[in-house]
């Protein structure tokens, strides 16, 4: 970023406070400042940070954005959508596989011609899964149709935000905007930035909301959205996008020198460091090009002309631009944190040696890296390496070698780890205790287990050394769960806490099979092994005397997003196990709500202030939503009760063995983000079954069973008993409250006495 031209005046700059902030912070300031009308959005690190902020704001009453919490980031799209074709402004945030789970829309809206903001906070894009920031998402992006900024530091987050808007409304453009920016170099490291005191600054730079287009919002002025179209319509469609995105880089110039004169900063089309004489230089996105200016200087002191180029717009990408640049530059390195596989060099280098075959007389000689993937640093060091191969492709006329990645080191052989554990499998995990059989008269299994201190000698299926945060409730649940099933198994584990703690390169707490894959598309996975297993034992390519039980692992909010991959594999009636620790919440990615979070819970993103009051929506009941696709067996269980939770492990492996896909779901304790005491675990599990929050019940073949009721028993106990061990929950207790308070005790009410209906009729 360049200060203004002294023609600026003073007197022309808006008031401005000074402040410490993060980049994500800074996008969620300019985006309730702007007050969008829509946010939909899913929580993915490292871009969750910006709809936690704004919900922090909300309950503040600090903007009038309305947030709505997708199923996932399709979903999330799909808002984003229906709400810019309705004319309202439109936000959103995601990063890596959020982006690429969401990349059929964007075309979509692109393509559509409907203005929204969305920041891209850039993510390695797995597998394997890394959560640091690269370019890898970003470069998949540079083909949906979307301008897209850049921004290097929080300030410039902030200001492009503004921008963006600006852009994606102009009658030339008429097109969304994406503001990208590094994942935890930029997204969470605090700087010191400037905003507008007055928000009334940044809506009249932004302007009105555009009504003079065919936007779906007056049903006396119907339109048609998104008809098919021919190939004769398609191009023609396909030229006027394009025409679009070039006007866009001439308005982006007109928008940077507009915002200039009322924020003192300005934002040219290319970043230039010392760039004016240069002989050599590295072109750089983002952060990185920070890193690199102090080198520039310590070259400058030895003689060497050295300089950094940095985009502020890819999209347009800024050939012209570029090519002035580097009239005189004589060896150039471009790094790039993603690659393009296979291509000889990633996207933006070829891109910059597109640009400057236009220019018959330029001579550069153009290097490329691949560098700082999965969140690696980029020190000064680094650049003075890379400044070190472009003095020597200088001097030598060539690149020795004009493509490679930077930074990737060989393997040890002798650094090879062996594993801790002899393998286990088979007879270990076989008790002999359990005694399992169908009665033909009532066409239930008739299960029989031993006390629970005599299954204490069946090993744990996960080895100890994982992070789970103390007090955790996911494994002790699942090894409990565990203790019901003999023999081996295959596990597949959703992305969440039960993964991210027990696999960490090159470690792995898991003494069986694990595989891993996203939340989205956990069932679907399993069940394609499980059938290339079966397939393979048929045709004889295996020999397994051994059934191994398949069981997939979710939680963390992994059955919304992942309902749909769950709902058909169970209608295709896989052999498996579905099994979900319920938390109540996206807590791997910092406790976001989720539709299992109950109504009025706090969460990150359903915040308690005086505009709002933790969630406004009550519970998914998902066992009733995949009982309903007709699955032999859906169970819900919880630690408190070990038995109970065993006896339904063998239940659960005696019909996904013999007859097809089952549900499962427990209950497990969060003390972290539940705001409550590890020592309360297993009481606040106990109170949640006896105050029929959580219900344990089963549906086995279609027939509710309850199989703990607390009225029989005499424990029946008010809702506000169990929330007043969990932080999250204190505020329901309070008078003021006290009408969510009682709609939540209805909803609990009323399920618990369908739930009683059906456990009296076989029929319901």
């Amino acid at each position: 970023m360049a200060m203004v031209e002294d023609q600026i005046t003073k007197q022309t700059i808006a008031e401005q406070l000074s402040t410490f902030e993060s980049g994500n912070e800074m996008a969620a300031m300019a985006a309730a400042q702007i007050n969008y009308h829509i946010m939909g959005y899913f929580p993915i690190t490292p871009s969750t940070e910006v709809a936690q902020f704004l919900d922090q704001m909300k309950s503040r009453g600090e903007h009038d954005i309305k947030l709505i919490p997708a199923d996932g980031e399709h979903g999330s799209a799909g808002i984003c959508y229906g709400a810019s074709a309705a004319g309202a402004r439109v936000f959103n945030a995601t990063s890596a596989n959020g982006l690429l789970y969401m990349i059929e829309q964007l075309p979509v809206q692109a393509g559509t011609r409907f203005p929204m903001v969305m920041n891209l906070v850039t993510r390695a894009v797995s597998g394997p899964l890394d959560i640091r920031g690269d370019h890898s998402d970003l470069y998949y992006a540079l083909n949906t149709g979307w301008v897209i900024l850049t921004a290097r530091t929080p300030q410039a987050v902030y200001d492009m935000n503004i921008m963006a808007l600006k852009i994606a409304e102009h009658s030339k453009v008429r097109l969304p905007v994406i503001v990208a920016y590094d994942g935890f170099f930029t997204s969470h490291q605090k700087r010191r930035v400037e905003y507008f005191k007055d928000r009334k600054v940044v809506q009249q730079f932004v302007g009105e909301c555009p009504t003079d287009y065919h936007f779906a919002r007056d049903p006396k002025k119907p339109v048609t959205i998104g008809a098919h179209m021919n190939g004769d319509d398609l191009i023609n469609n396909h030229f006027q996008q394009s025409e679009a995105i070039y006007a866009a880089g001439k308005v982006f110039k007109e928008a940077a020198a507009e915002y200039a004169r009322i924020s003192g900063r300005e934002y040219p089309v290319l970043d230039l460091y010392k760039m004016e004489d240069a002989e050599v230089a590295l072109f750089l996105l983002n952060s990185a090009a920070e890193s690199a200016k102090d080198v520039v200087d310590q070259l400058r002191a030895k003689g060497i002309k050295a300089g950094v180029i940095s985009p502020n717009i890819i999209r347009p990408f800024p050939a012209k631009e570029i090519r002035g640049a580097l009239k005189n530059v004589k060896a150039l390195l471009v790094g790039e944190r993603a690659d393009s596989y296979g291509a000889n060099g990633p996207n933006l280098t070829h891109e910059v040696k597109s640009a400057l075959q236009e220019d018959r007389n330029n001579q550069t000689i153009v290097l490329s890296r691949v560098f700082g993937l999965g969140g690696k640093d980029f020190y000064a060091s680094d650049a003075e390496k890379f400044f070190e191969m472009t003095l020597e492709a200088m001097e030598k006329g060539a690149a020795e070698k004009p493509f490679d990645y930077y930074g990737h080191v060989p393997g040890s052989p002798e650094k090879m780890l062996n594993p801790i554990i002899t393998p286990q499998h088979g007879d270990v995990y076989k008790s002999g205790l359990i005694d399992v059989k169908m009665d033909e008269a009532s066409n239930k299994l008739k299960v029989k287990i031993p006390p629970l201190r005599a299954l204490t000698g069946k090993p744990k299926r996960i080895a100890s050394g994982h992070g789970a945060c103390p007090g955790c409730g996911i494994f002790a649940g699942l090894e409990l769960f565990f203790k019901g099933i003999e023999g081996d198994i295959v596990t597949l584990f959703q992305t969440g806490c039960a993964y991210v703690t027990t696999t960490s390169y090159p470690h792995s707490s898991h003494k069986q099979t694990m595989i891993h894959n996203l939340f989205q598309n956990g069932a679907a996975t399993l069940s394609g092994t499980l059938e290339a297993f079966l397939e393979l034992k048929r045709r004889g390519e295996i020999e397994i005397s051994d059934e191994a039980t398949f069981v997939m692992i979710t939680g963390d909010g992994g059955m919304d997003i992942g309902m749909g991959s769950a709902i058909g594999t169970a209608l295709r009636g896989h052999k498996l196990i579905m099994l979900e620790y319920d938390n109540e919440g996206y807590m791997n990615t910092g406790s976001q709500m989720s539709y299992s979070t109950p109504i009025g819970h706090m969460t990150s993103t359903s915040g308690v202030g005086k505009a709002q009051k933790g969630k406004g929506f009550h519970h998914k009941d998902t066992a009733q939503i995949m009982a309903a696709t007709n699955i032999p067996y859906v169970f819900t269980g919880a630690e408190s009760f070990p038995q109970d939770l065993i006896k339904k492990g063998t239940k659960a492996q005696w019909y996904a063995q013999n007859v097809g896909t089952v549900y499962g779901k427990i209950l497990i304790t969060c003390p972290l983000n539940w705001k409550s005491e590890d020592r309360y675990g297993a009481t606040i599990l106990e109170q949640a079954v006896n105050s029929c929050f959580f219900p344990l019940y089963e549906i086995e073949q279609g027939v509710t069973s309850i199989t703990y009721n607390p009225e029989d028993k005499n424990k029946r106990i008010p809702i506000s008993e169990w929330l007043r061990y969990m932080g999250k929950t204190k505020h329901l207790l309070k008078e003021e409250n006290k009408s969510i308070l009682e709609e939540f005790e209805a909803e609990v009410e009323k399920r618990w006495q369908r739930l009683k209906a059906k456990h009296d009729n076989p029929f319901l």
